[in-house]
Formats: C-alpha cells, sequence, structure tokens
C-alpha cells in the first residue's frame, strides 16, 4: 500500500495551496484593483475595503509601506518574487504569511501583480512540514490567464505560454474555445462560469502540450478564483495552473506495481509469469514486449548463463511472453514458445553478460549500427516505427534466467530514467516468481519423471486378460501425486489386478509409491489371498511410515494410501476383490451394463487400524466382460461429489465394443477440463477365458505306482499338445512333485497341466504346509528334489487353496512354437 508520505508527495503540486490562497490583484501604482473571498477570510478586510486603495494598508509599518513601490520595480524584471512577509489582520494582529509576487502582462505592454498569500502555520501539521509546503508554494512555477466577466483573456504570465504552447496575441481578447478549440476546453470554461456565478474556487485538471515538448502530453492542474470589485461583484476570474506531470506519472506508476502484485506470479508456470510481465506493461509502460528466457528456465533446470560470464557461444532462449497495442503481435520475429537467438555484439548480449540494464530513449536504426545484425528484426523495427528501447535483465540469484525488452512506437514520448526504474521494478517482481516457478518447475518434473518410472511401462496380462493402463498427473499447483496401477503374472495362468493411491503429492508421494508397488509385487510372488495380501501391506506401509518419523532430518508427509487388489483366474472366470479405502472397480459386461460390486470398504493403509480385518469377495465374471480400475481423482472433482464421477464414469465405460486404448481415451476425456487438484489413474481390462482343451487335469491315488501313472498322462498329454520337447523334463518334474505329495503330503492328489504362455505343472494335496528348497549335504540320500525342479524350470512356487496346498512349476515353451 502507498503510505501517507508518498500519497502527500502524490497530490498534485500546490493544489491545495493554491485553491485556499488569499488572492489580490495590484495595478502599477499598488492600488488593488480586484479581491477574493479568500483574502477576506485570511486577513479579515472585505472587497469594499481594499479594492481602491493602496495595498500598503494590509503592511504594518509605514517604512514598508513606503518600500512597496521599489520592491515591485525591482523584481519586475525578474518576472515576481517569493518568500515570507509580515501582514496585517484587520483585527490589528500580524500574520507571517507566504507571499507571492507574480507579473502579468497586459495588451499594450501593460502589467499587473497578482499577490498570492497562504498561511503557513494552516500547513504545519501535516506529513510534510511548513516549510515545505512554503518551498512548494512559492518556488513551483506557475501559469497564470485572468479572464472578464466574458471569459476573455486580459493578463497573462510568461509561464503560461510554457505550459500550453499559446502565445500572448492568440490569447488577449480571446475565449479559451477560441484560442485551443477542443472538448476540453469547453469543460474548462464550464467551471468557470460556475467560479463566477458562485464566487467560490475550484480545482480541475486538463492536458496541454508545450511548446519546447510538443509531442509530450503535461498534465496541468488549475485553480479557479473569483475576482471581485470594490461592491463584491465578479469582475472575472483567474486561473492558477500547474504542471502535475510528475505527479501523475508517479501515481501511475505506483498503479502499475500494486496491480503487478496481483497480476504476475499468479502460477507456478514460467511461460504463463513470462506473458504475465508481457501483458502486464503493454500498454500501461511499452507498446511492444518480448520476455525471452533461458532455454533451460521452462523445463526447470538451472540456467547456463551467470552474471559477469563470457559465452563461448551465442546464448539461446525460449520466447515466454509477448504483448504489443497491434493485434497478433506483428511486430515479433518469433512466436511465444519458439528458439530465439541474440546476435552476439547487440545490446541484448551486453544485457545478458554484464547484468545492467540498457536505456536507449532514442533508438538509432541508421546502417551499421546493431539493429542491422538482425535483418528481419531491423525490418520490423522500422516498419512500426519503434523509437525508444529498453532491455531488463530478468535476474535471480545472480543466475540471468532471462531479458525483457520494452519498446514505444506510436507512443511518442522516449522512455526515460523514471521508466526505466518502472521496468526494472517489474521485472524484478517478475523474477523472483520465475525463479520459484522454475524451482517448482524443476521439482514437478523430478516427481513425474520419478512416478512414471515407478509405473509398469508394460502390462503383462498373459493368457488371462488384455490391459491398458491410462496416467494423468495433477495440475501444477498440486504436483504429482502417489497413484499408480499394476497387472502382475501369477501361477496357474492368473494375474493380479492392482490399483492405488497414496495420499499427497510431490516426490515423498512419488516415491512412497515406488515402495508400495515394490512391496505388492513381492507379497503377489507368495501367492497370498487379496485380503492378507492387504494386512501385510498395510504392516509394510506403517513400518516405512515409522522409519521416515523417526529420520531427524526427514520430516514425514505420506500419511497413508487406498490400494485394491484383485486375482483373476482365466480357468474359472472367478475374481477375487479386497480394498483398503479404495473406490469399487466397475465392471461392464458384454452388453455394456456397469455395475459396481459391492466390497467391503476396509480401512487405507497406515491408519494403525489392523485390528479391523480386510475381507475378500469374489465374483463370477461373465464370458467378455471388462473390468475398470481407477483412483478417486477420476469420479471426484472440486464441483461434484462422487456419485455425479460414478455415473458420468459408468456412462463412458458402456461402450464394450471399443478397443481398450479407444475407450481408456474417451474415459479419461470424461475427466473436468477445470485444473484437476488429484491424480488421476486409469486401468481397463478385458478379460480373457482359458481354452479348456489347453487344460489338462487328474486325480491320483496315494500309492507310490500313482508316479509311473502321472508320468505316463503327462507324456501324452504333452504329445498331443505337440510339446515332445518338454516331455522328458516335464516327467523329471512331475516324478518329483507326486513323490513329494505322496510321502510328505495327504490325499486326495491332483495333477493339472496348463498350456498358456508357459508350460505349468500343477500337484494339488491336502496337506497345509509349505515345500522348502534345501541345499543337500554329500552324505544326504534325499533332499534334491526342489533343487533338481528349480534348475529345470524356470519358475516354481507354492501357494495355499482351499483344503490344502498346492505346488506350481512353469517351463518355457519351445521357442519354435
Amino acid at each position: 500500500m502507498m503510505s501517507t508520505d508518498q500519497a502527500a508527495l502524490l497530490e498534485p503540486l500546490g493544489l491545495r495551496e493554491m485553491s485556499d490562497a488569499a488572492i489580490a490583484m495590484i495595478d502599477e501604482q499598488g492600488t488593488v484593483v480586484a479581491w477574493t473571498q479568500a483574502a477576506q477570510h485570511l486577513v479579515g478586510y472585505c472587497a469594499e475595503d481594499v479594492v481602491g486603495r493602496s495595498a500598503t494598508l494590509l503592511l504594518p509599518s509605514s517604512e514598508e509601506a513606503l518600500g512597496v513601490s521599489a520592491f515591485a520595480e525591482e523584481y519586475r524584471a525578474q518576472g515576481g518574487w517569493s518568500g515570507t512577509a509580515a501582514v496585517r489582520h484587520r483585527d490589528g494582529r500580524t500574520l507571517n504569511l507566504s507571499l507571492r509576487l507574480s507579473l502579468l502582462w497586459g495588451q499594450d505592454a501593460t502589467h499587473r501583480w497578482l499577490v498570492s498569500l497562504t498561511d503557513i502555520g494552516a500547513f504545519s501539521s501535516g506529513m510534510m512540514n511548513g516549510s515545505v509546503r512554503e518551498s512548494l508554494l512559492t518556488r513551483a512555477p506557475v501559469g497564470i490567464v485572468v479572464r472578464d466577466s466574458q471569459l476573455r483573456c486580459t493578463w497573462v504570465n510568461d509561464t503560461m505560454e510554457c505550459y500550453d504552447g499559446i502565445s500572448r496575441d492568440r490569447r488577449f481578447g480571446r475565449r479559451l474555445t477560441e484560442s485551443m478549440p477542443g472538448f476540453e476546453t469547453e469543460a474548462l470554461e464550464a467551471v468557470m462560469r460556475q467560479v463566477l456565478a458562485s464566487g467560490t474556487s475550484a480545482v480541475h485538471e486538463y492536458r496541454a502540450w508545450p511548446a519546447e515538448e510538443p509531442r509530450r502530453e503535461h498534465a496541468l492542474s488549475a485553480s479557479y478564483v473569483c475576482l471581485q470589485d470594490a461592491d463584491g461583484q465578479a469582475l472575472g476570474v483567474c486561473a492558477i495552473s500547474v504542471d502535475v506531470t510528475g505527479n501523475q506519472r508517479a501515481r501511475e506508476r505506483l498503479a502499475i506495481l500494486s496491480e503487478a502484485s496481483t497480476r504476475i506470479g499468479s502460477t507456478l508456470d514460467v511461460m504463463r509469469t513470462g506473458q504475465e510481465l508481457a501483458s502486464l506493461a503493454v500498454p500501461l509502460l511499452a507498446d511492444y514486449v518480448t520476455v525471452d528466457l533461458a532455454e533451460s528456465v521452462p523445463f526447470g533446470k538451472e540456467p547456463s548463463a551467470q552474471i559477469d560470464t563470457m559465452y563461448d557461444r551465442p546464448p539461446v532462449f525460449r520466447r515466454a511472453g509477448l504483448a504489443s497495442i497491434h493485434p497478433g503481435v506483428p511486430e515479433s520475429t518469433f512466436g511465444r514458445g519458439e528458439t530465439v537467438f541474440v546476435p552476439p555484439t547487440s545490446p541484448l548480449a551486453t544485457v545478458l553478460r554484464t547484468g545492467r540494464s540498457h536505456l536507449e530513449p532514442v533508438l538509432d536504426t541508421s546502417p551499421g549500427t546493431w539493429v542491422d545484425q538482425d535483418p528481419a528484426r531491423a525490418q520490423k523495427i522500422r516498419e512500426y516505427g519503434m523509437h525508444s528501447v529498453m532491455i531488463v535483465p530478468i535476474i535471480a540469484r545472480r543466475a540471468v534466467l532471462g531479458v525483457a525488452l520494452f519498446s514505444r512506437g506510436e507512443d511518442p514520448v522516449p522512455f526515460d530514467e523514471g521508466d526505466l526504474l518502472l521496468a526494472e521494478e517489474l521485472v524484478t517482481r517478475a523474477a523472483l516468481s520465475l525463479d520459484n516457478a522454475r524451482q517448482y518447475t524443476r521439482e514437478h518434473t523430478t516427481a513425474l519423471a520419478l512416478q512414471r518410472i515407478l509405473l509398469p511401462h508394460r502390462l503383462r496380462g498373459g493368457a488371462a486378460v488384455e490391459a491398458v493402463g491410462r496416467y494423468l498427473p495433477a495440475d501444477t499447483d498440486a504436483g504429482v501425486g502417489g497413484d499408480w496401477f499394476d497387472v502382475i503374472p501369477l501361477s496357474g495362468a492368473r494375474v493380479a489386478l492392482v490399483v492405488g493411491d497414496v495420499v499427497g503429492h510431490g516426490i515423498n508421494a512419488a516415491a512412497t509409491m515406488g515402495r508400495l508397488r515394490t512391496a505388492v509385487r513381492t507379497l503377489a510372488d507368495l501367492e497370498l489371498p487379496p485380503d492378507e495380501l492387504l494386512a501385510h501391506l498395510d504392516d509394510t506401509f506403517q513400518r516405512l511410515a515409522a522409519e521416515d518419523a523417526d529420520a531427524a532430518d526427514q520430516t514425514p508427509t505420506v500419511v497413508g494410501a487406498t490400494c485394491l487388489y484383485a486375482v483373476y483366474d482365466p480357468i474359472t472366470r472367478r475374481c477375487t476383490m479386497a480394498r483398503a479405502g479404495h473406490p469399487p472397480p466397475a465392471i461392464v459386461d458384454a452388453q455394456g451394463q456397469v455395475t459396481f460390486p459391492d466390497l467391503p470398504t476396509g480401512a487405507p493403509l497406515g491408519l494403525g487400524l489392523g485390528l479391523v480385518p480386510f475381507d475378500a469377495v469374489e465374483v463370477e465374471l461373465p464370458e467378455g466382460s471388462l473390468l475398470a480400475f481407477y483412483t478417486d481423482g477420476l469420479v471426484e472433482s472440486r464441483d461434484d461429489d462422487i456419485d455425479v464421477g460414478m455415473h458420468r464414469l459408468g456412462t463412458a465405460l458402456a461402450q464394450p465394443e471399443q478397443s481398450l486404448e479407444d475407450l481408456c481415451s474417451s474415459v479419461m476425456e470424461t475427466v473436468p477440463t477445470r485444473a484437476a487438484s488429484d491424480d488421476v489413474t486409469l486401468l481397463l481390462v478385458r478379460i480373457h477365458t482359458l481354452n479348456a482343451a489347453h487344460i489338462a487335469s487328474w486325480d491320483l491315488p496315494t500309492e507310490p505306482a500313482a508316479v509311473s501313472t502321472a508320468r505316463h498322462l503327462a507324456a501324452h498329454q504333452l504329445s498331443e499338445w505337440g510339446l515332445e520337447q518338454l516331455v522328458p523334463t516335464t516327467e523329471l518334474i512331475i516324478s518329483e512333485l507326486v513323490t513329494n505329495a505322496i510321502h510328505h503330503g495327504a490325499g486326495p492328489i491332483r495333477l493339472r497341466l496348463i498350456q498358456h504362455q508357459v508350460l505349468t505343472c500343477e500337484v494339488f494335496d491336502s496337506k497345509k504346509c509349505y515345500p522348502r528348497l534345501r541345499h543337500a549335504r554329500i552324505v544326504d540320500e534325499n533332499g534334491r528334489g526342489l533343487f533338481l525342479i528349480a534348475h529345470l524350470s524356470s519358475r516354481w512356487g507354492a501357494r495355499l487353496e482351499s483344503g490344502g496346498k498346492l505346488v506350481w512349476v512353469e517351463q518355457d515353451l519351445p521357442s519354435t512354437l
């Protein structure tokens, strides 16, 4: 905000003093010929008392009275005098007043004196003391015009011609509308008529073009007072004008700076901040503005340019801001976002090298100057009459982020030092915002890169599912979050489907997401059912949070997460699901009917509610069904509740005939166009049923002869599938698995072969104990079975099932298939 001192200094110079001053007019002999009401209020004499009498009436001593004529004659050559004087009040008091004598010229070289008196004490209590006020009043040049009751000019001083450029000859005997026609003069005459009619004073501001600066507009403020004769009747009006151009410019500059605080840096986008700077400066300061940033800045990288650093090659910039008084900015040879090359010997390069601004009030466009180094730029400069230029470096923490160029073409006034100070202040404010935005962009880019690295690059659903995933980060203000999805192949052609959402945004959320995704994959390898997996994941999350809280140099920012874990079996078309505070999936059948299964909500991960168990639900999916897993950013927004979002999602999904890619794009397009405050994640899965011809299953007796039977059945089945190459290794694997089931398990025993992307051999028995891989000693006769299986297979493991355990082994199919 503007301080009281600033407000006082920015008041039109002398306005208050002039409007409150006591005005009197005296002739060459020192006789008072006109009086004002303000003079009566100040010294107590009415017009009848003083008009027609000598001005010595107001002086306290005869000695001073005798010197009035000589005094006036002495200062006639100087055009007047200002200072302090003792004046006698009607009641006998002596007043110490600020006095100003101004010489007025009339026709035929006659002259008169205009006397203005102001009580110094009346202004001594303000923010500026009396001596300063006196200085403003007595030393500031003022223009004076006296007009008769018909508003015709009768007297004028020399200063007035400097203000409005009207000579005495054009002024005498004429009204203002005759000397200087125009709409504004009509308004001024209306003010003068009002003053004549009321006898009071008035103040009015207007514009003028001085003779010495005909191309530059000046702001003038005029105080109009009514001059009275001895009977108190209006003789005419006296206009006292003060040039307030400097004050007006200062007010305008403060207004621009005030507006800059709200318009520059409204977002954490460096390109938008550059455009905000350019848009603010046009047309308030310049006709054409460009803002060019070091090429690395928009991407959040550290700029290579440093102050006082010489360049090995011409610097390259990217145009971030562009504004002009002309639509379409035809002056620019580069568009916004394009790469800009700076001529190495131009003032632009000098500004970048030294870090100091360049002011060229009158731009030299003659042949051989720096302008000609860029022919395209030179053509634009001459075409649009650019005559004045300022170049200001954008500096933050001694790093040169870029450069801002300000130019005037249609505005005839050249830039001055005041304009440069304003431009530097605007650029400094923008530089702070740009630096903050650049640092945020770097962090945002890092978090986004981390997020994308941690997300799966390719979804492998095997024979069970076809999957497509999509991730959309939040807006730049909110930052990257911790959403993730995954498709994890399991044994027996099954697949795990995962979607999760870590609370919060930024690098911490993305890193926590990566840790959770790794934990889920590790737990999935243990073949845990969904509800047990979530329970273990909850424990893992709490341990990670506790470790982060113990770190002295780290403040934990991630406070929880939600997750949905499902396992789909393509042989049975059954899907087992459990969720930890996550939205339920959508199931779309082949006819486009969308349902949301009623799953127990479960507590979000990391809240310490481990005593509340997670519940799993098993559903049988119709042939050709489609599953949609998502995070709440897809169905929740600032404007709509989750029910509206769920309905919108269901409507978008009711198109199962589309390809997964097209359907995924259609669903993502339903996200509200307003900047999202949360990440959006979508995983679409189209299920497949494994062909029964690729599955073979047998029940075996719990006797040693079953081993030979199992080998024979497997070899025969592999021959039917054309997998004769796998018969020897498969027979060895099945021998070990069935033998272990007979000796260490319990009946019934079931053997199953599954042909999909790999060949899976499964042996089930009713004893719930996991087999363990041992390294047998040389003297041991047993314990080498699983070690042999591990060498013969690509992967093996075990899982608990209803009524027992299942040991499985996978072999890669021959490459010729």
